[in-house]
């Protein structure tokens, strides 16, 4: 493949405010790299959180919400429709992107412009609500020339639901830089300077399950000293969260956004995830590259990645997880012994670059065909 080409990429997403995002940036970035003319249509809220144009693409406002909306979504089609008529490719990130693009670029036919959707998420809703997100998903696979799964569920699920093409497309996290502070000074800024301190890092919403981090500092409330929980993130269960830590009197902060997160990590003595389900989540893969020891819960893609490197618990087992980082604390051998496999581990997963190169390959072989 040539370093560079004449190619014009249009990137689609909905509405975001972390990985999603993050990653459409970085591809971004190193795609507008390689002389490729990159369009991201999406929310203008999702622009001002992660500037597209800074990292040399073109943006275009196109509202697409999380959950449908029909009026938006018939005007959303119509402006991806123009969008597209330039485009060599498209790149649609998420069910909802996918579906609305699919719906742009019509249906599958040889002589249509190639669509490409990468799958994020699972679909964790239930009742009436996820067997209408999985005639979506359906839609969405069936649409796609080449569907892209973050994890290896995510592919396998594609392929259930009829997609002709599925392959697995890891999601690097994007660099997260060096340190800029004394991990005593953060500590201190906590209120941690003489008790261990446990970090997580997330939006504050239902897929996370905080409130499992919650039951598990219940536990660790009742050690001497009890270990300080700051959790970095906004989100919607913010209000409810606190409320419940006011009321328990449990040793959790919540510190909202956070642009400072190799801070909080250089200065954490073991990270925490505790997800009902994740692909590659963004902090596990910062926590082992910096050398963090990571308790994680044993779902979606989070085995495949961690490997060894981290101690892995059964979802929705409050007392398995206060249990294992209440060991990792009382252990320093051990936390140095996963430090270093952390870093290893990190080490085999594909790059920014490794990412770039394998889309770049994907959208050529479809131009080929």
């Amino acid at each position: 493949m040539p370093e560079r080409f004449p190619l014009s990429v249009v990137l689609v997403l909905a509405t975001s405010t972390g990985g999603i995002g993050q990653h459409v940036r970085s591809l971004a970035a190193g795609l507008c790299g390689r002389g490729v003319a990159v369009t991201v249509a999406g929310p203008a809220q999702t622009q001002k959180r992660f500037d597209f144009r800074a990292v040399g693409a073109r943006f275009s406002a196109v509202e697409i919400a999380t959950g449908p909306r029909p009026v938006t979504d018939a005007v959303a089609v119509r402006r991806l429709r123009e969008l597209f008529e330039t485009a060599d490719v498209v790149h649609a990130h998420g069910l909802r992107a996918g579906m609305l693009s699919g719906l742009a670029a019509g249906r599958r036919r040889a002589t249509r412009l190639p669509l490409v959707v990468t799958w994020h998420n699972a679909i964790l809703a239930g009742g009436p609500k996820r067997a209408l997100l999985e005639r979506l998903a359906r839609q969405v696979a069936r649409r796609a020339d080449v569907t892209l799964g973050a994890s290896t569920d995510l592919v396998d699920r594609a392929r259930e639901l009829g997609a002709l093409d599925a392959r697995f497309a890891p999601v690097a996290a994007p660099s997260l830089g060096d340190p800029k502070r004394d991990p005593k000074e953060i500590r201190e800024e906590l209120g941690a300077t003489d008790r261990p301190l446990v970090l997580a890092v997330g939006r504050l919403a239902p897929q996370k399950s905080y409130g499992l981090l919650l039951d598990a500092a219940g536990v660790w409330a009742r050690q001497d000293p009890a270990p300080l929980v700051a959790v970095a993130g906004d989100g919607p269960e913010r209000e409810p969260l606190q409320a419940r830590i006011d009321a328990e009197r449990l040793p959790v902060r919540l510190l909202g956004h956070r642009d400072d997160v190799p801070d909080l990590l250089a200065a954490a003595d073991v990270a925490v995830l505790t997800s009902r389900w994740e692909a590659r989540a963004l902090i596990a893969q910062e926590a082992l590259r910096s050398g963090v020891p990571l308790v994680a819960t044993r779902v979606g893609g989070v085995p495949e990645l961690v490997g060894d490197a981290a101690v892995l618990v059964r979802y929705g087992d409050a007392a398995g997880l206060a249990d294992a980082v209440s060991r990792l604390l009382a252990d320093p051998a051990e936390r140095r012994r996963l430090a270093e496999l952390g870093r290893e581990q990190a080490r085999t997963w594909p790059g920014e670059v490794d990412t770039v190169q394998q889309v770049l390959a994907v959208y050529q072989e479809l131009l080929r065909r």
